[in-house]
Protein backbone atom coordinates (compact mmCIF):
# COMPACT_ATOMS: atom_id res chain seq x y z
CA UNK A 1 0.00 0.00 0.00
CA UNK A 2 1.60 3.24 -0.96
CA UNK A 3 -1.41 5.76 -0.25
CA UNK A 4 -5.09 5.47 0.92
CA UNK A 5 -7.84 8.00 0.16
CA UNK A 6 -11.83 8.33 0.59
CA UNK A 7 -11.81 7.47 -3.34
CA UNK A 8 -8.99 4.98 -4.27
CA UNK A 9 -5.65 3.19 -2.47
CA UNK A 10 -2.70 3.05 -4.56
CA UNK A 11 -0.92 -0.34 -4.34
CA UNK A 12 2.40 -0.91 -5.67
CA UNK A 13 2.08 -4.56 -7.28
CA UNK A 14 5.35 -6.77 -8.76
CA UNK A 15 4.12 -8.14 -11.90
CA UNK A 16 5.45 -11.38 -13.77
CA UNK A 17 4.28 -11.57 -17.18
CA UNK A 18 6.06 -13.27 -19.93
CA UNK A 19 9.04 -14.38 -17.79
CA UNK A 20 9.94 -10.59 -16.84
CA UNK A 21 9.26 -9.35 -13.49
CA UNK A 22 8.33 -5.54 -12.87
CA UNK A 23 6.66 -3.07 -10.80
CA UNK A 24 3.36 -0.96 -11.39
CA UNK A 25 1.27 1.61 -9.25
CA UNK A 26 -1.93 0.62 -9.45
CA UNK A 27 -5.22 2.85 -8.38
CA UNK A 28 -7.55 0.59 -6.35
CA UNK A 29 -11.01 1.33 -7.29
CA UNK A 30 -14.31 0.38 -5.76
CA UNK A 31 -15.82 0.96 -9.18
CA UNK A 32 -18.79 3.46 -10.13
CA UNK A 33 -22.37 3.76 -12.02
CA UNK A 34 -22.97 6.79 -14.50
CA UNK A 35 -26.73 7.41 -15.56
CA UNK A 36 -28.07 8.57 -18.53
CA UNK A 37 -31.79 9.70 -17.95
CA UNK A 38 -34.31 10.66 -20.78
CA UNK A 39 -37.38 12.15 -19.79
CA UNK A 40 -40.80 11.77 -21.53
CA UNK A 41 -39.79 14.40 -24.34
CA UNK A 42 -36.31 12.52 -25.06
CA UNK A 43 -34.41 14.93 -23.40
CA UNK A 44 -31.60 13.86 -21.63
CA UNK A 45 -30.56 15.36 -17.85
CA UNK A 46 -27.29 16.87 -17.33
CA UNK A 47 -25.48 18.32 -14.32
CA UNK A 48 -22.94 20.95 -14.91
CA UNK A 49 -20.62 21.42 -11.76
CA UNK A 50 -17.25 22.42 -11.28
CA UNK A 51 -14.40 19.80 -11.68
CA UNK A 52 -11.10 21.22 -9.56
CA UNK A 53 -9.11 18.97 -11.36
CA UNK A 54 -9.32 21.01 -14.48
CA UNK A 55 -10.87 24.26 -13.25
CA UNK A 56 -14.05 24.56 -15.02
CA UNK A 57 -17.66 23.63 -15.31
CA UNK A 58 -17.88 20.45 -17.14
CA UNK A 59 -21.41 18.81 -18.70
CA UNK A 60 -21.91 14.98 -17.04
CA UNK A 61 -24.49 12.69 -17.16
CA UNK A 62 -24.55 12.02 -13.20
CA UNK A 63 -22.14 9.59 -11.81
CA UNK A 64 -20.97 8.33 -8.19
CA UNK A 65 -18.65 5.97 -6.65
CA UNK A 66 -19.93 2.76 -5.65
CA UNK A 67 -18.39 3.25 -1.80
CA UNK A 68 -21.10 1.59 0.08
CA UNK A 69 -19.75 -1.72 0.57
CA UNK A 70 -22.31 -4.46 -0.76
CA UNK A 71 -24.46 -1.77 -2.28
CA UNK A 72 -25.73 -3.21 -6.03
CA UNK A 73 -24.58 -1.50 -9.00
CA UNK A 74 -28.57 -0.74 -9.44
CA UNK A 75 -28.57 0.67 -6.02
CA UNK A 76 -25.81 2.97 -6.00
CA UNK A 77 -27.22 4.17 -9.70
CA UNK A 78 -30.66 4.86 -8.58
CA UNK A 79 -28.87 6.72 -5.31
CA UNK A 80 -27.04 8.93 -7.62
CA UNK A 81 -29.91 9.72 -10.01
CA UNK A 82 -31.85 11.35 -7.06
CA UNK A 83 -28.84 13.07 -5.32
CA UNK A 84 -27.75 14.40 -8.37
CA UNK A 85 -30.25 15.30 -10.02
CA UNK A 86 -33.82 14.76 -7.76
CA UNK A 87 -35.29 12.26 -10.11
CA UNK A 88 -36.15 8.06 -9.58
CA UNK A 89 -36.98 6.46 -12.51
CA UNK A 90 -39.56 3.46 -12.93
CA UNK A 91 -37.38 1.26 -15.71
CA UNK A 92 -33.74 0.76 -15.71
CA UNK A 93 -31.31 -0.53 -18.54
CA UNK A 94 -27.71 -1.44 -18.04
CA UNK A 95 -26.13 -0.46 -21.52
CA UNK A 96 -22.85 -1.57 -20.60
CA UNK A 97 -19.58 -1.43 -18.71
CA UNK A 98 -16.03 -0.08 -19.21
CA UNK A 99 -12.71 0.36 -17.99
CA UNK A 100 -11.58 4.01 -17.27
CA UNK A 101 -8.37 3.69 -17.80
CA UNK A 102 -6.78 -0.17 -17.58
CA UNK A 103 -3.07 1.34 -17.57
CA UNK A 104 -3.35 2.51 -14.01
CA UNK A 105 -6.60 1.95 -12.10
CA UNK A 106 -8.85 -0.93 -12.01
CA UNK A 107 -12.41 1.39 -12.07
CA UNK A 108 -14.94 0.00 -14.10
CA UNK A 109 -17.61 1.95 -14.61
CA UNK A 110 -21.09 0.33 -15.82
CA UNK A 111 -23.69 2.83 -17.32
CA UNK A 112 -27.62 2.79 -16.50
CA UNK A 113 -30.00 4.50 -19.09
CA UNK A 114 -33.28 5.30 -16.57
CA UNK A 115 -36.49 6.06 -17.92
CA UNK A 116 -39.51 6.69 -16.84
CA UNK A 117 -39.11 9.71 -14.35
CA UNK A 118 -40.34 11.32 -11.73
CA UNK A 119 -39.67 14.09 -9.48
CA UNK A 120 -37.92 13.62 -5.97
CA UNK A 121 -35.60 15.28 -3.99
CA UNK A 122 -32.60 16.10 -4.90
CA UNK A 123 -29.56 15.79 -1.94
CA UNK A 124 -26.11 17.11 -3.36
CA UNK A 125 -23.51 16.33 -1.59
CA UNK A 126 -19.78 18.35 -1.31
CA UNK A 127 -19.05 21.67 -2.82
CA UNK A 128 -19.24 20.47 -6.26
CA UNK A 129 -22.65 19.14 -6.40
CA UNK A 130 -24.32 21.81 -4.02
CA UNK A 131 -23.09 24.85 -6.70
CA UNK A 132 -24.14 22.37 -9.74
CA UNK A 133 -27.21 22.98 -11.87
CA UNK A 134 -29.32 20.29 -13.65
CA UNK A 135 -29.78 21.02 -17.44
CA UNK A 136 -32.45 18.70 -20.11
CA UNK A 137 -31.16 18.82 -23.68
CA UNK A 138 -32.70 17.74 -26.33
CA UNK A 139 -30.41 15.18 -28.94
CA UNK A 140 -29.44 18.18 -31.56
CA UNK A 141 -29.08 20.77 -28.18
CA UNK A 142 -26.53 18.15 -26.97
CA UNK A 143 -24.85 17.75 -30.01
CA UNK A 144 -24.37 21.55 -30.47
CA UNK A 145 -23.09 21.79 -26.60
CA UNK A 146 -20.89 18.97 -27.50
CA UNK A 147 -19.53 19.70 -30.94
CA UNK A 148 -17.45 23.01 -29.96
CA UNK A 149 -16.22 21.27 -26.30
CA UNK A 150 -12.53 21.10 -26.54
CA UNK A 151 -12.84 17.84 -24.42
CA UNK A 152 -15.65 15.60 -23.22
CA UNK A 153 -16.07 13.55 -20.29
CA UNK A 154 -15.90 10.73 -21.55
CA UNK A 155 -18.51 8.67 -19.38
CA UNK A 156 -20.99 10.90 -21.03
CA UNK A 157 -19.41 10.40 -24.31
CA UNK A 158 -19.72 6.50 -24.00
CA UNK A 159 -23.18 6.92 -22.73
CA UNK A 160 -24.35 8.66 -25.18
CA UNK A 161 -23.14 6.74 -28.04
CA UNK A 162 -24.81 3.26 -26.70
CA UNK A 163 -28.41 5.89 -27.27
CA UNK A 164 -27.41 8.24 -30.12
CA UNK A 165 -25.02 6.82 -32.00
CA UNK A 166 -22.21 9.19 -32.85
CA UNK A 167 -22.02 12.87 -31.51
CA UNK A 168 -20.94 14.54 -34.26
CA UNK A 169 -22.54 12.44 -37.32
CA UNK A 170 -24.52 15.40 -38.90
CA UNK A 171 -26.65 12.98 -41.38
Amino acid sequence: MVFRSHVFDVERRTIRHDKTMFRRDVAVHPGAVAILPINAAGQVGFIRQYRATFDEFLLEIPAGTRDIPDEEPLETAKRELLEELGFEAKEWTLLGQFMNSPGWTTQVMMIYEARELSQGERAPAGPEESSSTIHWLAPEEIREAFRHAPAVDSTTAIALHRIFGTLFDES
